[in-house]
């Protein structure tokens, strides 16, 4: 491999919404996301629903759903 090309590859963490904090490797620091394994539906076999932006409103107000 050629030196000094490739981005530092470094301990970080990953940080989630519902608080889960998980330490990884990677090159970029402090990764915050909203959804992890702990709090997934596919994971937990819990419903959880999650708006995005607003799109369940928006649909709604379309087709004249309430």
């Amino acid at each position: 491999m050629k030196e000094s090309i490739h981005p530092k590859y470094e301990q970080t963490t990953i940080t989630c919404a519902c608080g889960e904090v998980i330490p990884t490797g990677s090159t970029k620091k402090n990764i915050k996301v909203e959804i992890c394994s702990k709090c997934h539906p596919y994971f937990t076999g819990k419903q959880r629903f999650v708006d995005a932006g607003g799109r369940v409103e928006s649909f709604k107000r379309k087709y004249g759903m309430q």
